[in-house]
């Protein structure tokens, strides 16, 4: 078996991810869990494998740096985020399959005020949660429903590029990193210059990236992107921490006037199959923008809780109204709750 009829299987199995490593059988990941594929690979066959799909350029880069990240697409239309790198002096692979179609937020049984977010016309949503927690299927959704209803410029600065956008209504321009840029922060700073209505920035990755995204959002432009946080409240604390002392107070305030929502997501595998996504929203209100200015984030949980007449949702009233779906058991509501207990208070009321 090769590699392209490894990723057609995952494919074909419904599976999320394909994992190999030498001397391991391949392994495919469906609704959150790892199952066998094939015979064990060898250290040479894996190598061999991995390379076949591999531009020089490519090669290249991974000997150098031992680390690569890059898409590839079938025939079929689906593409693989893939990642290599190496384990013990040894390599090894991870794929993560991205449908060639992109999922509406109906599809995805999203909350209706998703939509009413992709309508601002300026400020900064983040979606926030572990790898594998869906953000961005979430993301390419709601950048599909400006494209969809809206004529917007929409530029987009992907490492490597995901999800396909196909022409509607807006112009869509995705820029790779290594393929239509070879400098990050230049491509950030460069994309004010190329009048754009909405900005997608893949992942915030250090203190220069947070404060163009931060600065491109004051300017005007609604900006969507991704950190790899727990909540909404660790977000805020993620952002100002990574800031020496002397800047907290100047990226409190541009955090406090520009944050419009963070929806921080989870997975949960669900009765019959397959995985639903459960959600904690903040929305920004006087009272959050307030808190993010003060530095009372560890406040924001408590009013996210009291807040659900703005829009705003826990965790686990998400994962209540699955269990009153009959989807899934109070058990595994309260596994993946962060207050089992509230899980219980909630069932309570009316």
């Amino acid at each position: 078996m090769n590699l392209i009829d490894l990723l057609k299987t995952t494919i074909e199995k419904n599976a999320s991810d394909l994992h190999l490593i030498a001397e391991y059988e391949a392994y495919i990941r469906i609704d959150g869990q790892l199952e066998p594929l094939t015979k064990i690979l060898s250290s040479d066959e894996l190598v061999e494998m991995c390379m076949s799909i591999l531009t020089p350029e490519q090669k290249e880069r991974f000997f150098e740096s031992k680390d690569l990240d890059f898409a590839y697409s079938l025939e079929s239309g689906d593409r693989f985020r893939i990642n290599y790198f190496y384990s013990k002096n040894t390599l090894s692979a991870a794929f993560r399959h991205l449908p060639n179609t992109i999922k509406s937020l109906d599809e995805l049984m999203l909350p209706p005020i998703f939509k009413e977010i992709t309508k601002v016309q300026q400020g900064f949503v983040l979606l926030v949660g572990p790898t594998g927690s869906g953000k961005s299927t979430t993301l390419a959704a709601m950048i599909q429903e400006i494209n969809t209803r809206d004529k917007r410029n929409i530029i987009t600065l992907e490492d490597p590029i995901e999800y396909i956008y196909p022409k509607v209504t807006s112009i869509v321009r995705q820029r790779e990193l290594y393929q239509d840029t070879y400098d990050w922060d230049m491509a950030m700073r460069a994309m004010l210059r190329e009048d754009p209505n909405v900005v997608l920035i893949g992942e915030m990755r250090d203190a220069s990236t947070i404060k163009s995204a931060l600065k491109i959002a004051e300017t005007g432009h609604l900006t969507f992107s991704t950190l790899h946080t727990n909540s909404a409240s660790e977000t805020v604390q993620r952002i100002v921490n990574t800031f020496p002392a002397t800047e907290q107070g100047e990226i409190r305030a541009m955090l406090a006037q520009t944050i419009t929502a963070v929806i921080s997501q989870r997975l949960v595998p669900v009765f019959g199959g397959g995985r639903r996504a459960v959600i904690e929203l903040m929305i920004q209100t006087p009272a959050i923008a307030s808190l993010i200015r003060e530095g009372k984030e560890f406040q924001i949980d408590n009013t996210i809780r009291t807040s659900g007449d703005f829009g705003m949702i826990t965790i686990e009233k998400s994962l209540v109204e699955l269990i009153r779906a009959g989807q899934i058991s109070v058990e595994d509501g309260q596994k993946y709750a962060r207050d089992p207990g509230e899980i219980i208070r909630l069932m309570k009321t009316i």
